[in-house]
């Protein structure tokens, strides 16, 4: 359909780094993290997995062929790295865990994770154009990004029209706004840089 689009490659690497390294390893890391009792690298992962809940909002604002999918996709690999370093009082924790395993395939993850999420973003900004015009949309330069989210739809949701996935992805998207929103302006303030309340 999109033969014409030269980096098609590279978009279905991209997908499949972000299933390895947004996914698939923490969710390894969170289960190990709850047997060994390290309750530091416990919280820094649930405050992870709530941001990049973000990720999932975008695959199903993509379902649905929503130009803001481009603006929250780069959000999210924008809010990702934020989100896990910006804990003082996590990081001094982890810090000072004795060393194992754990620790190094954490820390090890935490930084791929972020070098990942930075070049993304990078790699990603020409294509905010998508998001604001109707035409750069319908064209296979924006429409390769789509490709993968409509094949996952074929997996996990072959009876539910992509308008309807599309709406709770836009659902989705405005929870997440308005928890953003309170955090930063109403818990940032109060708390801090500390993750004891989060």
């Amino acid at each position: 359909m999109n033969n014409e689009v030269w980096f098609r490659p590279f978009v279905w690497m991209d997908y499949r780094l972000a299933v390895l390294f947004t996914v698939i390893i923490p969710i390894i890391l969170l289960v190990w993290a709850f047997v060994q009792k390290a309750e530091a690298i416990q919280r820094l992962l649930m405050i992870y997995w709530r941001v990049a809940s973000l990720l999932a909002i975008t695959i199903y604002l993509m379902i649905g062929g929503f130009g803001v999918s481009f603006i929250s996709g780069l959000m999210a690999r924008i809010l990702i790295p934020i989100s896990l370093w910006f804990w003082v009082d996590l990081n001094d924790e982890i810090e000072y865990q004795p060393n194992g395993p754990l620790k190094l395939l954490f820390t090890s993850w935490r930084w791929a994770t972020t070098v990942y999420c930075i070049l993304g973003a990078i790699a990603s900004i020409p294509f905010v154009v998508c998001a604001f015009s109707k035409t750069a949309i319908a064209t296979p330069y924006c429409r390769v990004w789509f490709e993968a989210p409509l094949l996952f739809k074929e997996y996990f949701h072959p009876n539910s029209k992509p308008e309807f996935l599309g709406f709770l992805g836009i659902v989705g998207l405005i929870i997440y706004v308005l928890s953003l929103s309170y955090f930063v302006l109403v818990k940032l303030g109060k708390q801090g840089r500390s993750a004891i309340s989060q």
